[in-house]
């Protein structure tokens, strides 16, 4: 199952938190232990990682309207700086 970590900007890191647990669970048919992370310094970079059981019921929330309304909800500002996937060797 691969890690993946995803980083991007927010409107507001409160308001983003705010919606973590909501996330957690939209992601739950898909990935389990999802981890939200902020910067220790502030600023408006923030993370999520998770290990990935169904990346293609993943990327098929990524890309629904249920999913882009709740970004929108969160203030997360697009597109995401950086998608990472565990490296396997």
């Amino acid at each position: 199952m691969p890690r993946m970590i995803v980083t991007h900007a927010v409107k507001d890191v409160e308001q983003w938190l705010a919606c973590s647990e909501k996330a957690a669970k939209a992601f739950a048919p898909y990935a389990t232990d999802v981890f939200f992370y902020t910067i220790p310094e502030g600023g408006n970079n923030v993370a999520v990682s998770l290990n990935v059981h169904d990346m293609d019921g993943l990327m098929a929330l990524s890309n629904s309207p249920e999913h882009q309304a709740f970004t929108e909800e969160a203030g997360v500002l697009h597109p995401p700086h950086g998608m990472y996937m565990e490296a396997t060797g």
